[in-house]
């Protein structure tokens, strides 16, 4: 797939995770372009290292004749729950149905080929990799997230075990303090609850609590507020509105230190459920960012210093909303496509497609209505 320094892709899509694939079908859709993928592992690779007890949030369900078409998919005529035959999948089935799409559909993937620096020239863009320069015109990051786990910043942090690695989710005994208290926090706490650990988990804004709205982008998904009452009628869960401000070890034991002073006693390595970063990589640079710190686009989700330069993914940000769940962000896949395509004055007319099947959101402020009960 990977082209010689004459050839200058169309777009080149850097990453094939759900949002790198899904832009590529996208962009595969409108007539003429010429598009190549290229990830630092195997398709899927984020997933394929996911913990094996992780599960997706979002159920999947094949209802696609119906007009709803499952939550999980990367293309309208795809359904996980119909690939894998299960309703949430873990990182490796959802991985291996990335590898059924991409099959299906010949999405051009190199595998093993890490853009290690990303730059601007006169034609558009050049990604440095192992297997040479690839000059694209446009680029699509979609490098994911899980690469770039966030650690809480303290004294001692060292200490926490993130939640993105497995030894977090290894046998635990005795007490168990858990930093952070969203999806990825509650997660790791109601395993090491249901395997039978004392668990105490930290946060500041109590996420558990019902919260305003019914965007799970903001509140619990179901499934794990139900993992959670469960959780919490073993006694052995304890959810604290407090802040962590240093980690210690001594000997085999270890200590978290509170903002108010208490300090709280743990058997083993604290964990670290506190989320990723955006995982830009070597794009960072081509990025301005926003207040909060997440990458700044413009309404077609162009990076705001370099033109052409788009982000697909879970750290896609537009105003308060945010793109956390694949059924959000690949709204993204066929308007990011269509801007590529009338950019280089190309036919865009199947990308109604994803339109009809309710994967395509143009107007993002039009997004995020909530439920009346």
């Amino acid at each position: 797939m990977t082209p010689s320094p004459a050839q200058a892709l169309d777009t080149l899509v850097v990453g094939a995770g759900p949002a790198g694939i899904g832009c590529a079908l996208a962009l595969d859709a409108v007539d003429g372009l010429t598009v190549g993928v290229v990830d630092r592992g195997q398709i899927g690779e984020t997933f394929r290292r996911w913990p094996q007890e992780q599960r997706f949030l979002t159920p999947s369900f094949t209802g696609n004749g119906y007009g709803s078409t499952d939550l999980n998919s990367v293309h309208p005529e795809t359904s996980p729950a119909f690939s894998l035959g299960v309703d949430y999948p873990d990182g490796r089935g959802y991985a291996k149905y990335l590898r059924g799409v991409a099959r299906v559909f010949e999405v051009p993937v190199a595998p093993e080929c890490e853009v290690t620096s990303l730059r601007q020239d006169d034609g558009g863009f050049v990604a440095t990799t192992p297997h040479g320069p690839i000059p694209a015109r446009t680029v699509v990051w979609a490098g994911g997230e899980f690469q770039d786990p966030a650690v809480p910043q303290m004294a001692g942090k060292g200490a926490l075990v993130h939640t993105s690695r497995h030894e977090a989710w290894g046998p635990r005994q005795g007490r168990l303090v858990v930093l952070g208290g969203y999806e990825s926090g509650l997660d790791v706490a109601c395993h090491h609850v249901e395997a039978g650990a004392e668990v105490t988990v930290l946060d500041a804004d109590h996420p558990w609590d019902a919260g305003e709205g019914s965007d799970p982008s903001f509140r619990l998904a179901p499934r794990t507020r139900m993992r959670l009452a469960r959780a919490q009628q073993t006694g052995r869960l304890r959810l604290l509105a407090r802040h962590a401000s240093s980690v210690a070890r001594d000997g085999d034991r270890w200590s978290v230190s509170l903002s108010d002073g208490t300090v709280l006693e743990a058997d083993s390595a604290p964990l670290a459920g506190t989320g990723f970063g955006p995982g830009l990589g070597p794009a960072a640079h081509l990025f301005d960012r926003r207040e909060d710190g997440w990458p700044l686009v413009d309404a077609d989700d162009q990076s705001t210093r370099a033109p052409g330069l788009f982000l697909a993914g879970a750290a896609l940000r537009h105003g308060s909303q945010r793109f956390c769940f694949v059924y959000k962000f690949r709204q993204r896949f066929a308007h990011v496509a269509r801007v590529v395509g009338e950019s280089f004055g190309k036919d865009c007319t199947a990308l109604e497609a994803w339109r009809q099947a309710g994967m395509l959101a143009e107007d993002v402020e039009s997004c995020g209505a909530e439920c009346a009960c």
